[in-house]
């Protein structure tokens, strides 16, 4: 029998271990099976983390884009859309916002377009070719979708997308699977004797892991001068793999951290690891809505981050946690010693943060703005009304 339901292609750059690329696995496994189909389509590549797609039928396909402009891209696409027919195109972030020239010329109805940060190289998103580029894709794009109060904002009044063709939808988490519990070491060498920092971030530039490095170091001199003890309990966990983790690890030994820094690399069991922190630290150069973020406060850990993109949206200073200027070693040292030296005040933060989620950012929030979304524009474009069966 052939399916009916209507087929959503996502494109993205790459999947692979990230915030972005969880948030779509979650939102493929998690929308109602009998409303839409799947499709992922890379431009670079895939990798083992593609195992985690558990809703059956969902198929994967590279590109394999070289590096640069690389146009014959755009006939491959084209050609895999014209086989493929999807009814949706949901494309993420800029690296493949002009794909969707080629999927309306293959005929591609609804051409969605979802902006979750900026990139490393412009985190204030004032690069003129890179918002040149977003504005001569509004006639081939629907909808944008930023995924912040601040992404919203900036494509009104920077990047000068209309209000009519912008519509936010915040990312969401699973509060079953994240969610509080004791302090559980796990597979970390840390115990439970241990206030441990952590982070769960891709090792690139804008996350800034070695500000973190740099902080934690101060943090240990800080405390070793009024609180010893307490200096001595401290440990950092920075989990997640990416370009820079070599260099993450040479600036860890040169440091003589290298007994009190975990570097795991990519892991797939990150509920779990998040219980066996203290604290979660996130000290980005630029944001949107961070999924790791969201997962930790739903663990209920306070957090310490940049006051950067979307995180003051979520995360109120002296509430759920503390904010700091970017790349400020010494505001962010104080920040965690805030929270090493009152554990009380710790609890009450998290419990905090946690509630935030479950009340502002649930995943089943975010997968009914998606669905109800992509079944607005098919009506609108096409006049078919989503299928409710196969």
């Amino acid at each position: 029998m052939t399916d009916k339901r209507p087929l959503v292609v996502h494109l993205v750059y790459a999947l692979d271990v990230g915030g972005l690329e969880t948030l779509l696995v979650d939102c493929i496994n998690r929308m109602p099976a009998h409303k839409y189909r799947h499709a992922v389509v890379c431009l670079t590549r895939y990798t083992d983390f593609a195992a985690k797609i558990t809703q059956p039928g969902v198929t994967l396909h590279a590109l394999n884009k070289p590096p640069g402009l690389a146009p014959a891209i755009h006939w491959k696409l084209w050609r895999l859309l014209r086989r493929l027919r999807p009814a949706v195109l949901h494309t993420y972030n800029l690296a493949t916002l002009e794909y969707a020239l080629p999927a309306a010329l293959a005929g591609t109805p609804v051409r969605i377009h979802a902006e979750h940060g900026r990139d490393a190289s412009d985190p204030q998103g004032l690069n003129p070719k890179h918002n040149l580029l977003r504005r001569l894709m509004r006639p081939f794009v629907d909808r944008y979708i930023p995924v912040s109060d601040d992404l919203q904002r900036w494509l009104d009044q920077v990047v000068r997308i209309p209000g009519a063709k912008s519509q936010l939808i915040k990312n969401g988490v699973d509060t079953e699977k994240y969610c509080a519990a004791p302090f559980e070491a796990g597979p970390s060498p840390w115990s439970a004797q241990h206030f441990v920092i952590g982070t769960v971030a891709r090792i690139q530039d804008i996350k800034n892991h070695a500000g973190l490095v740099r902080a934690f170091a101060a943090l240990r001199e800080r405390l070793g001068e009024t609180d010893p003890a307490r200096a001595a309990r401290l440990r950092l966990s920075i989990v997640g793999d990416g370009p820079l983790l070599p260099a993450l690890r040479l600036q860890v030994a040169q440091a003589g951290l290298e007994d009190l820094v975990w570097l795991p690399g990519a892991r797939a069991d990150i509920a779990a690891l998040l219980h066996g922190f203290s604290l979660f630290a996130l000290p980005s150069f630029a944001e949107g809505t961070p999924v790791s973020l969201l997962e930790a406060m739903s663990c209920a850990l306070p957090v310490v981050a940049s006051r950067v993109g979307g995180i003051p949206e979520v995360v109120t200073e002296g509430v759920h946690g503390t904010l700091v200027p970017p790349d400020d070693t010494a505001a962010l040292a104080a920040a965690m010693a805030l929270y090493a030296t009152q554990p009380a005040l710790a609890r009450e933060h998290g419990a905090a943060g946690r509630l935030r989620v479950i009340q502002h950012y649930s995943m089943a929030a975010m997968l009914d703005a998606y669905v109800a979304l992509y079944d607005a524009l098919r009506e609108q474009k096409t006049g078919r009304r989503a299928a409710h069966a196969v």
